[in-house]
């Protein structure tokens, strides 16, 4: 049986800083648990309480029935492959984060750099919107502008996602370089902007219907990755 200040710590996980006090995040769920266990991440404990005890730790409407405290990783150093990679500008949505992740996993990038501003991956809305894929996804939160610098430098390019950009299913697409998505409101900063070697978009067909200004974040993802996998 857990003590009142032992639930207390483990509900204190769901704030960005006592996570970075304690260099523990915690994981919810049958699912998510057994993909912590199946990870190269330390599982600190799992905890199987009684209902009103696991209520008072989860951040779920409904509380699961079980919970692992995950040890935090070194930060991932900073090695750009020569392969696809995702750069994401100031994306704040835990939700879009996770599903972010998750395509990152499923279309086959080999790392995420994230801006320092955007949302912490061990954030729970984050992990549980993951769906396991931030234990196999690599994520270096950086300086991007250097970075997308860094990518050009060695001869990548450099892709954005921008409203008046070139059709993205009109191009010849690399499987190399850095793809940029920008902020869920603002898109990419004028600091990344800069260093965009090939602006894309992706197409509109409401037609004179009007439609909407723009896709989610997550969404428009999901498009771009589809369109850079696509075997030509």
């Amino acid at each position: 049986m857990l003590t009142n200040a032992e639930i207390k710590r483990l509900r204190s996980l769901h704030e960005k800083k006592f996570r970075d006090m304690y260099g523990e995040f915690l994981v919810e769920g049958e699912k998510m648990v057994h993909e912590a266990l199946d990870s190269e991440f330390e599982v600190v404990s799992v905890i199987r309480e009684n209902e009103e005890t696991m209520s008072r730790i989860s951040a779920l409407s409904t509380p699961p029935p079980v919970i692992a405290v995950v040890r935090k990783p070194r930060p991932a150093a900073l090695e750009l492959p020569r392969s696809l990679c995702l750069g994401l500008d100031s994306v704040r949505d835990p939700g879009n984060m996770g599903t972010i992740l998750r395509l990152a996993d499923w279309f086959g990038v080999t790392a995420v750099f994230a801006s320092q501003d955007s949302v912490e991956i061990f954030n729970p809305k984050v992990v549980q919107a993951s769906m396991g894929s931030v234990f196999r996804v690599r994520c270096v939160y950086c300086n991007l502008p250097e970075v997308c610098r860094l990518f050009r430098h060695g001869d990548l390019p450099v892709y954005g996602t921008f409203l008046g950009g070139a059709d993205i299913y009109c191009q010849q697409l690399s499987d190399q370089g850095l793809v940029i998505m920008g902020n869920e409101s603002n898109g990419i900063s004028p600091e990344v902007a800069a260093q965009v070697s090939t602006r894309l978009t992706i197409p509109s067909f409401a037609g004179a219907a009007g439609g909407p200004e723009s896709l989610n974040v997550s969404t428009a993802t999901a498009v771009v990755l589809s369109e850079f996998r696509r075997p030509r």
